[in-house]
């Protein structure tokens, strides 16, 4: 799967939170300043070749979906960075997070805990 620039990432999250939306629907969402219609319509055909939004027509207009859940995504980008940035080791990714943003023993606790979970 592709990885999504910032402007389409904000664009899914929005898309992933209505479950399906015209486009004048999508940038009422969007927090002030809010992107032009004519950008954001350009971001969903984008999304729309990228094959991770689907369309609806309704005569002239259409309604935009997602074709792939969050959890799809997360899951997918997660991989990739795991593997592309900490050779794809866990620990690496763990040991990263304990030293930039210092972590505190009572939240390591809580990780190994979720992952005991799993």
């Amino acid at each position: 799967m592709q990885e999504l620039t910032k402007a389409e990432s904000q664009v899914m999250q929005i898309l992933w939170d209505l479950q399906a939306g015209f486009v004048k629907d999508i940038v009422e969402k969007f927090p002030e300043p809010r992107p032009a219609y004519n950008t954001v319509s350009t971001i969903i055909r984008i999304l729309e070749k990228k094959e991770v939004v689907g369309h609806k027509a309704f005569g002239r207009t259409y309604q935009y979906y997602p074709l792939v859940s969050k959890e799809e995504y997360t899951r997918s980008t997660t991989h990739n960075l795991v593997d592309n940035y900490f050779s794809g080791s866990i620990q690496n990714l763990v040991s990263f997070f304990v030293k930039e943003k210092d972590l505190s023993a009572a939240e390591l606790e809580k990780i190994l805990k979720e992952i005991k979970k799993s």
